[in-house]
């Protein structure tokens, strides 16, 4: 070994050796113990100790996690129920989702806990007023923090389900309306202040313990019932009071680690609950469908300077590429970290998709009326065939929603989507297009979902599969396919192709697509010059697919694009096939 090598060798085992940076509260910044301010990057684990029925396309079914359990009790019986959720905690998150993660660029996770995990409901207590313990969720968060230490990822402990439930948004706390509520029952506040002092207690000394997020999303009219949500509350006295009750106790044990509040109305009503009362908290709040502008977080701006402290998107998420490129960029502008959601569920924009087996679509379809009663061994089959999916070696990886939450937030620029390397001949599939913002990779007529801003729920992939951008993709059923195609096209639609031809020369071209009733009209563009304007489409029959051939193109040798503009649009597309012409 030389000197040199010896030097680079230790210098590596003291990075890795050397020891967590606490986080903790410099005025309007969140800052380690150097006093270097941290952008907190992280993702939402929604799902694992809590089952929000739409992750489990089940918002039709049942409103809360507890009915989830109830319908799959009565499908399966109880014996079987209680196996398929402990299969379901163990593989929901795993080590190697944590790796993957820090891998992917994210420093901190947001770890949405059941209270039922910790300990039990106030009317399942032995003696009344009595505050008894479960192990398994304190074991649960041990070893995902021993995961967090080992990859240098922070852990924010989130009480997403209190005692009672903390709104009338059911199924995010797992609220069974028909016992009182956490504001209702003085059983449930005590329960939830223990809770919080027990944690602080048993994490007080470990600097991977990012903050406590002590109650998630409080939806609650207090002043008035109707209010069901808490968007016009004006004075929020309980929640105050409440959250200042856990900030002692916390503080009994631990004076250490920041403490995140959140408003009323899903984190976002402060109206009441200022000035803040501990001088290491932060504010937290909640952004969904939206517009991306300084308007959006205006608020959040003035009460980080009124109140002197950080403020951070705690929950955001469940939209299109463009949107979370958008927000990102605007909340890291403005110093504000953030917390993504979820991680994995069943749909396509989220970095991980949980695949659907047939067993489990045929429970679906008999609980909402649309197909046959499965039998309990063909039940039992598909839910712990989904318990095993939720493994992060089981699940997809959607590249293009890293890709926008990362490198297009420092870089908007495109970036192939697969690599389409050109020997004497290639097939790009049409889904396959470039990764990059709206109007340099694809155009497409929609491609967000304002809908808390407009009021109009608008869906941006309507076939809802494959990426998460704007463009339409349905699966595709033609012989040669890599299961999916572009539909739904409109006029004035576009979608770009990076490739790297190995030689330059002519290449023929042809396009694979399928129309109801209409052909279907492109223009074609090569390194951004018109080659071929309205080209028209082969027309077939719905569902035939059919091969139309394009003018050939001369390409240069190394990199090339090739852009598929829609002129008339009614017709799917499948690939574009790229083949050597022969010399004349």
């Amino acid at each position: 070994m030389t000197i040199k090598t010896g030097i680079l060798s230790f210098l590596l085992l003291l990075a890795v050796s050397a020891p967590a940076q606490w986080l903790k509260v410099q005025d309007k910044t969140i800052v380690d113990d150097k006093g270097t301010a941290i952008i907190l990057r992280g993702m939402g684990l929604g799902g694992w100790m809590l089952q929000e029925p739409y992750m489990l396309r089940l918002s039709e079914v049942a409103p809360t996690q507890g009915g989830i359990r109830k319908k799959i009790t009565e499908l399966v019986g109880a014996e079987k129920t209680a196996e398929f959720y402990e299969a379901w905690l163990a593989n929901h998150t795993t080590r190697a989702d944590i790796e993957a993660m820090a891998r992917w660029g994210f420093n901190s996770v947001r770890l949405p806990m059941h209270y039922n995990l910790f300990t039990p409901p106030v009317e399942e207590e032995p003696m009344a007023g009595q505050i008894t313990w479960h192990e398994k969720g304190f074991r649960m968060v041990d070893s995902l923090l021993d995961w967090c230490a080992d990859n240098k990822v922070y852990l924010i402990l989130d009480l997403h389900a209190a005692p009672g439930g903390q709104g009338n948004d059911n199924a995010i706390a797992d609220r069974d309306p028909s016992k009182p509520s956490l504001w209702q029952s003085e059983d449930n506040k005590k329960k939830t202040i223990a809770l919080w002092r027990k944690l602080a207690e048993r994490y007080v000394n470990d600097p991977w313990i990012g903050a406590y997020d002590i109650i998630n999303e409080p939806n609650w009219g207090f002043q008035k019932a109707d209010d069901k949500n808490g968007c016009g509350e004006t004075e929020n006295a309980p929640l105050r009071r409440l959250m200042m009750d856990i900030t002692a106790a916390i503080r009994e044990v631990d004076q250490k680690h920041i403490v995140i509040v959140e408003g009323n109305c899903w984190g976002n009503n402060y109206k009441g609950v200022f000035p803040l009362w501990d001088n290491n908290m932060v504010i937290s709040f909640h952004k969904y469908w939206n517009y991306n502008d300084a308007g959006s977080i205006k608020g959040m701006l003035e009460a980080r300077d009124q109140q002197n402290a950080p403020i951070w998107l705690g929950e955001s998420g469940e939209n299109s590429n463009t949107w979370y490129t958008d927000a990102i960029s605007l909340l890291e502008s403005n110093g504000i970290g953030w917390a993504w959601w979820p991680l994995k569920k069943l749909g396509n924009n989220n970095p991980l998709q949980v695949k659907m087996n047939k067993d489990y679509a045929d429970i679906i379809a008999w609980w909402k009326g649309e197909g046959a009663k499965p039998s309990e061994e063909a039940a039992f089959r598909g839910l712990m065939q989904l318990a095993k999916d939720l493994r992060i070696e089981n699940n997809e990886v959607h590249r293009d929603v890293l890709d926008a939450m990362f490198r297009q937030v420092q870089r908007k620029a495109i970036k192939p989507f697969t690599a389409h390397v050109l020997n004497s001949s290639a097939t790009i599939y049409a889904v396959d297009y470039d990764m990059g913002p709206v109007g340099q990779a694809y155009h497409d007529s929609d491609y967000v979902n304002y809908r808390v801003s407009t009021g109009k729920n608008q869906r941006w992939n309507r076939g809802g599969v494959y990426r998460n951008e704007g463009v339409d993709i349905r699966p595709c059923t033609d012989a040669a396919t890599n299961g999916y195609a572009v539909g739904w096209t409109e006029g004035g639609e576009w979608l770009q192709y990076t490739l790297e031809a190995k030689a330059a020369g002519k290449y023929n071209l042809q396009l694979r697509t399928a129309a109801d009733s209409t052909s279907g009209t492109v223009d074609l563009l090569l390194n951004g010059v018109t080659v071929q304007r309205n080209l028209e489409l082969k027309k077939g029959d719905k569902g035939v697919w059919v091969t139309t051939p394009a003018k050939a193109i001369t390409l240069k040798k190394g990199i090339n694009t090739i852009r598929v503009f829609v002129v008339k649009g009614g017709f799917d597309l499948n690939y574009i096939k790229l083949t050597k012409a022969p010399r004349a």
